[in-house]
């Protein structure tokens, strides 16, 4: 058996969606169990992978948890630098500290180099695949993507588009979004594991002309992606009414111009008319739930529960560096706390399919990443559940495996990552 490795420990599965049916019914931890990878791939699960395996190399991690690499549905890498900047909301956050960053861009090297260090971040925090916005230069896409395929990882990104609203040096034009766009989508979209979405910022930053534009585009490449940002704080809202008077709703300021589908992922959805929520449950739309940024900026809480349960596809992001870490535990932390400001308590099973298998179906990625399954991509997250003082002292009470979690996910950072795999190969 070449190259065939062995993990085990308990080992997180899926079986369905745990938003839809009982959590019981849907996801499994099996303990002392093992998974068998091959030539990158997964493909033996518990007794099957024991058995198979007797041969492979054998990696052993008692007491811990092995679950798909984390899937980070919606972040900015240009912003590594200027995460936890002080004092500002949305507008201001943009004008006060992204906007000069991203004017850095331009230079290759200077692009080049924060790729390589966001991606090890996420990398030390158990994140494999990121869904990223860029700037509005094609070098930093070409940075990512480079840097994505030298790690293996499977990457979503793709040219952040700008032509009002934005400083000189940051705004493009209808015709150079489209034509960059495309540019970038054909040199890189189905190339080893990285994807293109198609990237207008938000309705503000763009005319008409532009998102037209990139509607235009999207309907010639139906298989891309397209990211964009929706409803995130209400002074947001008021102003994008103020630029598109005619428009239904925020919502409307895409679906008109043809940026509106399934493989539309709407980042933050906060504060989300009817209308607007009967659409995206109608075209399967993915919303993006970035908790660590809705309450560093002000924003508001994300409805995870009452979206989820009428329809909704939700993932779950850092948002970075709107968001406060780059850390998926931290963002499941954050989200079980703004669910319980809406009165709900979200089990750990659920977030941890937000952080996964969530994330992966709302990129269309699911027949690839997010589960432990056989076939799909060995990207795998080995959590200590006992990796700080303080955690180890709660995990030590523990009635059962999902009360010993729990902990890891309220108070876990990457101090509890205690290997990563991508693509089969163990991170060191």
């Amino acid at each position: 058996m070449t190259n065939a490795q062995l993990l085990t420990g308990h080992v997180l599965t899926f079986s369905d969606d745990p938003f839809v049916v009982p959590w019981t019914d849907a996801v499994r931890i099996e303990e002392d169990s093992a998974v068998l990878i091959e030539n990158g791939r997964i493909t033996a699960i518990g007794a099957d992978a024991m058995a198979r395996g007797a041969d492979a190399t054998r990696h052993d991690y008692p007491g811990h948890l092995i679950c798909p690499g984390f899937v980070d549905a919606h972040a900015h890498y240009p912003q590594t630098a200027i995460i936890a900047s002080w004092g500002k909301r949305l507008i201001d956050w943009l004008n006060t500290y992204t906007f000069p960053e991203e004017m850095r861009f331009g230079d290759p090297a200077y692009a080049q180099a924060t790729s390589e260090r966001y991606l090890d971040l996420l990398l030390d925090h158990g994140t494999t695949s990121v869904a990223s916005f860029c700037t509005i230069h094609p070098e930093s896409v070409d940075a990512l993507f480079t840097a994505a395929a030298y790690r293996n990882m499977a990457v979503v990104a793709g040219k952040t588009c700008m032509d009002r609203n934005a400083p000189d040096g940051l705004r493009d034009t209808a015709q150079s979004a489209y034509d960059d766009s495309k540019a970038l989508l054909q040199r890189w979209h189905g190339i080893g594991r990285a994807r293109y979405a198609i990237t207008p910022r938000f309705s503000p930053t763009s005319t008409e002309d532009q998102l037209a534009a990139l509607g235009a585009l999207w309907a010639e490449h139906p298989d891309a992606l397209m990211q964009t940002h929706l409803s995130e704080q209400v002074d947001e809202i008021e102003w994008v009414r103020g630029l598109y008077p005619t428009a239904r709703d925020y919502l409307d300021t895409y679906e008109v111009h043809g940026l509106l589908g399934a493989r539309g992922l709407y980042g933050h959805a906060i504060h989300l008319e009817p209308r607007e929520i009967d659409r995206l449950r109608e075209v399967e739309g993915g919303l993006v739930h970035c908790p660590t940024s809705n309450t560093f900026i002000g924003s508001g809480l994300f409805d995870l529960m009452g979206l989820t349960s009428q329809g909704l596809r939700a993932g779950l992001a850092t948002d970075t560096g709107g968001g406060s870490s780059f850390s998926m535990l931290r963002s499941m932390a954050a989200a079980y706390e703004i669910a319980q400001l809406r009165g709900v308590a979200v089990h750990a099973a659920q977030l941890l399919w937000l952080a996964t298998a969530g994330s992966a179906r709302v990129l269309h990625r699911q027949d690839e990443i997010g589960q432990i399954a056989p076939g799909l991509a060995a990207d795998l997250c080995v959590l200590n559940l006992a990796s700080t003082p303080a955690i180890a002292q709660r995990h030590a009470r523990a009635d059962d495996v999902w009360d010993a979690i729990f902990p890891t996910i309220m108070m876990g950072d990457d101090r509890a990552v205690a290997d990563v795999w991508v693509a089969g190969q163990r991170r060191t």
